[in-house]
């Protein structure tokens, strides 16, 4: 795991480039959430009909975010990790080191995707994951997201614009899961949260992401 956080510079790909294909795994690194998000955003308002999608694999330095429909009862009652509203879905989830996260850039509408088809893709990616480990993962009615035993194991929330999402999915790796303690992750109190180390997982953040931003890569191009 890196040490310290690296600045992004991402540059859509130009018009003329041919969209075919998996979408482009670029791995970020440890990096600061703001400088990712102004990246995500810019990427999606730029982007033309035949710019590449990308998957972007990275950690993050500890920050809270909270999504469009974030209500302050949720926030954190203690500690000093900074929290950042952001435009995704959801409510309030905690990123740090040792979290694998991959942000996916990826025009809906080339893949004939819905949001949902999207959303649900994403938790398909990390259950398929965790299965390649021997771990049993899956959904829970009403609570987007992915669950080992009752935990909360993988978030995720997507935002959409010009027919493009950005956002992605989180699933707790190697970490400290101490900061979602003083929350209420992804809006629901008392929701535990357990990590794939927590099940004999030895893989770290960066070999976790990898694997979980290729079986995106697979199941958006054959969904």
């Amino acid at each position: 795991m890196q040490s310290a956080a690296t600045s992004i510079s991402v540059i859509p790909a130009q018009a003329g480039i041919q969209a075919e294909g998996p979408p482009i795994i670029k791995h970020l690194g440890l990096a600061e959430y703001g400088t990712t998000y102004a990246a995500m955003r810019r990427f999606t308002e730029t982007r033309s009909a035949t710019t590449p999608d990308e998957l972007w694999v990275l950690e993050h330095p500890p920050i809270y975010t909270v999504g469009i429909a974030g209500r302050a009862e949720h926030f954190p009652r203690s500690g000093e990790v900074p929290v950042e509203r952001i435009d995704r879905g959801g409510q309030i989830t905690y990123h740090g080191p040792g979290q694998a996260i991959v942000y996916a850039l990826v025009d809906l509408d080339r893949r004939c995707l819905t949001v949902r088809a999207m959303v649900t893709l994403l938790e398909q990616a990390v259950i398929d994951t965790l299965r390649e480990h021997d771990v049993k993962a899956g959904r829970k009615t009403g609570a987007p997201g992915v669950y080992v035993d009752g935990a909360k194991i993988a978030a995720l929330g997507l935002r959409v614009r010009r027919g493009c999402c950005y956002h992605g999915v989180a699933l707790n790796v190697d970490m400290d899961l101490a900061p979602f303690s003083a929350i209420d992750p992804c809006g629901y109190p008392g929701l535990a949260v357990t990590q794939t180390r927590a099940h004999g997982v030895p893989a770290g953040a960066e070999q976790m992401g990898d694997e979980l931003a290729r079986r995106i890569a697979r199941l958006i191009e054959d969904p």
